[in-house]
């Protein structure tokens, strides 16, 4: 085998590879969004970091 052949079957893996990965993340997307829409939505209390007081080190 010469290298351009070995080249070339390790690209074609590769491209089988990503079209593999794209078409699994397409589908874990639609129904990652369905289950987003079912899911209540919770509340996010802010952080009171103004008032916050430190203690001197030394």
């Amino acid at each position: 085998m010469t290298f351009l052949t070995i080249f070339l079957v390790l690209v074609g893996i590769n491209v089988a590879l990503v079209a593999v990965s794209l078409i699994s993340v397409s589908q874990k997307s639609k129904t990652s969004a369905q289950k987003l829409s079912k899911k209540p939505t919770s509340v996010i209390y802010p952080l009171d970091l103004l008032t916050t007081s430190y203690k001197k080190a030394v």
